[in-house]
């Protein structure tokens, strides 16, 4: 009886573990920066866009929806009327960009599991209030240190935040870090 038991306990084992390691591979990588991505809400080039930006990866399409900040990347989690099945949320290590202006093509970071900074005195790409993610904390510390903000993890991000209006008018070329596209 005792054999039985223990077999099946091991075939359990390896199941689950198979599962997990399925589940694991089904996470695509993350897709380049390139002058063709175009942003999921405002339908622009993505690189005319300082500060970071953001990829999410559907189950059932391979390519990446881009998004012209990392806030719009996680209101797109949290609207409703988005779609669930989600492989990969991807957005900019800042703390590896060379610049607000120059966020990079290929530091991207999982979203689950970045440092965010919220409420600091830099805008997103559309002069919105901006949740600038970082790999490591101590990086995302030291930009408050520089920019003020709170750090928060991905589960933590305030809806009323990351969905509230954002402060200035996306039009507006004068919010920092904004772009005037008249």
């Amino acid at each position: 009886m005792k054999t039985v038991r223990f077999a099946l306990v091991l075939v359990a084992s390896l199941l689950l573990a198979a599962c997990e390691n399925e589940q694991q591979a089904e996470t695509p990588p993350p897709f380049s920066l390139t002058a063709e991505a175009m942003g999921r809400y405002c339908g622009m080039n993505v690189l005319e866009h300082a500060g970071p930006k953001g990829q999410i990866i559907l189950r059932q399409i391979p390519e990446a929806i881009w998004f012209s900040s990392a806030r719009d990347t996680v209101a797109f989690t949290m609207l409703p009327d988005e779609p669930k099945e989600i492989a990969a949320i991807y957005v900019s290590d800042m703390g590896k960009a060379a610049s607000w202006e120059k966020p990079g093509a290929e530091n991207w970071i999982d979203a689950r599991k970045a440092f965010f900074v919220i409420g600091s005195s830099l805008r997103g790409g559309m002069g919105a209030e901006e949740a600038v993610p970082f790999s490591e904390e101590a990086a995302a510390r030291q930009f408050v240190g520089k920019n003020g903000g709170e750090v928060v993890k991905f589960n933590d991000l305030p809806e009323n935040y990351i969905l509230g209006a954002g402060g200035e008018a996306a039009d507006d070329p004068a919010a920092e870090g904004g772009h005037d596209h008249g």
